[in-house]
């Protein structure tokens, strides 16, 4: 049975691999930070207590600031293949905290790179480089492309891409780098602008509220479906060399087309409900982020399966029921 371990396993992009990762058969292990509430609503149905002898999943408190305890870790675990998805990965909080962002986003990759090192451990490691690392450079953008990063997250991720190619060529260690375009899904975090669109119009819908505050409604994304990137990062991983590929679909919509389709399809008019809050924009903005998934494609065979219009509904159908079960206590008076 492999075994795999996975930061960043509670949230969206870490649940889905968690799993794909244990329909594969894998043993899996995740990284979690402690906290005074539960945080772990995206994978409790996949959580079976360690007693039970069934049990696949295993969890360990610990956090990328902390490189004797992931040395530790990986060294008890012995991991046939590690996911590095942990990060503070929201662009805009980054403004707000650039050297928390710089810490666990950028020295946080390298913590455990040293820890791969250190254990001599044989493992294949997995880097979640981000789309944003391409920041003002033309698109579309692919291997190839310069880095032009226009925030601290972006910063600390390109530091990150490339301590892992060094770590490639100077320590022998099979370490990829996934550059990742924009993906989304029904688990995406409430302050994403995706799932911030589907989560208010929903609730605009049945009257829970009247009024969606976005930022930059002309920036425009490449989005694709978490559930299908999680399998493109373990493809990169079952690659017979270690290499960096873009995943993405090639097709670019802006926040604007994503708010009018979303609300479209609720037959509602976003006018309506949509204004703008500069406090949302970035201090520098990326204009477009479009990603040319060539390489991936011809060489490991991944294809995007979900399109645009799949992902809106699937979003849709998830918050919509949660805003109905949020009427039912309202008008019950809870």
């Amino acid at each position: 049975m492999k075994k795999a371990l996975i930061t960043g396993i509670t949230g969206q992009d870490g649940s889905y691999l968690a799993e794909f990762l244990l329909d594969k058969g894998y043993e899996v292990h995740g990284l979690i930070r402690r906290a005074s509430t539960f945080n772990t609503d995206r994978i409790d149905h996949l959580y079976r207590d360690f007693h039970d002898p069934d049990a696949r999943m295993y969890l360990h408190y610990g956090d990328l600031s902390v490189s004797a305890h992931l040395t530790n870790l990986l060294s008890g675990i012995e991991p046939d293949e590690v996911y590095h998805l942990g990060a503070q990965s929201h662009v805009r909080v980054s403004f707000d905290t650039p050297e928390y962002t710089g810490d666990i986003t950028g020295l946080g990759t390298i913590r455990l790179l040293e820890a791969i090192r250190k254990t001599g451990i044989t493992t294949r490691f997995y880097q979640a480089s981000s789309s944003e690392m391409f920041g003002a450079a033309p698109p579309p953008q692919n291997e190839q492309t310069p880095f032009q990063p226009q925030s601290p997250y972006a910063a600390a991720k390109v530091y990150s891409y490339y301590v892992v190619k060094n770590y490639r060529e100077a320590y022998k260690i099979f370490a990829c780098n996934g550059i990742l375009f924009n993906h989304e899904s029904p688990r995406r975090g409430e302050t994403f602008v995706t799932r911030k669109i589907t989560r208010a119009a929903t609730r605009i819908k049945l009257g829970l509220q009247d009024k969606l505050y976005l930022g930059n409604l002309e920036a425009k994304r490449d989005w694709g479906f978490a559930g299908d990137y999680v399998e493109a990062m373990w493809m990169i991983l079952q690659h017979d060399r270690p290499d960096d590929f873009v995943v993405a679909t090639g097709e670019t919509h802006s926040v604007r087309e994503f708010a009018q389709r979303v609300f479209e399809k609720l037959d509602l008019d976003y006018h309506d409900h949509v204004e703008i809050d500069e406090r949302y924009f970035r201090p520098t903005e990326v204009d477009v982020l479009l990603g040319d998934s060539t390489k991936v494609q011809n060489v490991l065979g991944w294809k995007p399966r979900t399109g645009f219009d799949q992902l809106i509904d699937m979003m849709i159908e998830t918050d919509l029921n949660l805003a109905e079960k949020e009427k039912i206590l309202n008008d019950a008076g809870y």
